[in-house]
């Protein structure tokens, strides 16, 4: 089975917008076959869970101590299988490392961080070779603003590692498309 993270806010709440796409993604992965690997807490990452999880899929949740000393939370109720890390850097690299492609929905600036380090690491392990696929029109205006910009300092090779689609159910097909079952 392959593992799919999926990196998005923790600020959604239950039947919002954003919470219904990351619900709808999460039932695509679940039903399509994927396994889904999130941060395990709130917001996107319950919506995506609880998608995953109701289609009949595999829920992974990359929990941290660092993070639930600071803000008291616990792993959502839909995580079947709970990966720990010490610490929220450890925890980046366990999502990171440990899948087989990534979805970014939208988020603040640890979602910013994550689609970066992702990116990163695929620039500096090439033969990875993971899709790294970001959702909506603010990753869309960031990553192509960052591009046009300072384009220059990103090698065309690394400038198509990252996809930038409108909307969860484009991401789901580009997924398909890149990294079938």
């Amino acid at each position: 089975m392959k593992t799919i993270t999926v990196f998005g806010g923790s600020k959604p709440l239950a039947g919002s917008t954003a919470y219904q796409e990351a619900l709808r993604l999460g039932s695509l992965l679940g039903s399509g076959g994927y396994a889904v690997q999130t941060g395990g807490y709130i917001g996107t990452m319950e919506a995506i869970s609880r998608g995953a999880a109701e289609a009949g899929g595999h829920v992974i949740g990359v929990t941290c101590d660092e993070i639930e000393s600071w803000r008291p939370v616990k792993p959502n109720r839909w995580v079947k299988e709970e990966r720990r890390s010490p610490t929220l850097r450890d925890r980046l690299f366990v999502l990171i490392d440990n899948c087989d492609g990534a979805i970014a929905l939208p988020g603040g600036i640890g979602t910013l961080a994550e689609i970066v380090l992702m990116w990163s690491q695929l620039q500096i392990k090439p033969e990875q070779s993971k899709p790294l696929i970001v959702v909506g029109p603010g990753w869309d205006d960031t990553i192509h603003g960052f591009l046009s910009q300072l384009g220059e300092y990103v090698p065309a090779a690394d400038q198509i590692r990252i996809t930038t689609v409108p909307d969860v159910e484009s991401a789901f097909s580009a997924l398909k498309k890149v990294l079938p079952l």
